[in-house]
């Protein structure tokens, strides 16, 4: 079962790749001058609601078969396990965030102040200036690094206890269905996968039956 690691991590690594950076921002472009909005056209009459598609029944596991496959993404996305640590992952990067925009918001402030006060600050007190701007790009370089570590950090974490709550319901399922192997769709590299081979609906189900 070795095989779906690189895949649970990679299911709990998305939310952190997908995260906004961590790194200094710039200060933003003046806002431009308001321009006269252009006549706005009659709406459109709303388009007829088109009926629902209904839902294909699940197509059953075929009864002799010796393999099955796993989808990590789709178990991590929709199990109660995987929602969670998929909170707690949101969680730490929002607050990492926000400490980082208060950081480059002062930085802002002090930068914006040493170039709009340029020509009345003396040597001594600009030198002063440059020293703090200096310090605080220092400490958001460290604040942003610390970041990313501790995000890591949370993201090995949350993959190793998903991991092993995971392994033992996968090797549950195969035992009862007399399997020889299950893949990672992720990994497994096939071009086509039976639909019935798919056990990851009745995975996510007795993991959260097993909270």
């Amino acid at each position: 079962m070795r095989v779906l690691k690189s895949s649970i991590l990679a299911a709990f690594v998305f939310a952190a790749v997908a995260a906004p950076s961590f790194a200094q921002t710039t200060p933003p472009p003046a806002a431009p001058k308001p321009q006269t909005p252009p006549a706005t056209p009659p709406a459109a009459p709303p388009a007829a609601a088109q009926p629902a598609a209904p839902k294909q029944p699940p197509v059953p596991f075929p009864a002799d078969a010796k393999i099955a496959f796993v989808d990590v993404n789709q178990i991590a996305g929709t199990s109660a396990a995987g929602k969670e640590a998929s909170k707690k992952l949101t969680a730490l990067r929002e607050k990492k965030l926000a400490e980082m925009q208060d950081k480059n918001k002062a930085l802002q402030a002090l930068t914006s102040k040493r170039d709009t006060s340029g020509a009345v600050l003396n040597e001594t007190a600009r030198a002063a200036l440059d020293k703090d701007i200096d310090r605080l790009q220092r400490d958001i370089q460290f604040a942003q690094q610390n970041a990313e570590a501790e995000m890591q950090e949370l993201t090995n974490d949350l993959q190793g206890e998903f991991q092993k709550r995971l392994i033992p319901i996968i090797e549950e399922v195969a035992k009862e269905k007399g399997l020889h192997a299950v893949f990672s769709i992720a990994d497994s590299g096939a071009a086509y996968v039976h639909p019935g081979l798919n056990i990851s609906e009745e995975v996510v189900k007795r993991l959260d039956a097993k909270k």
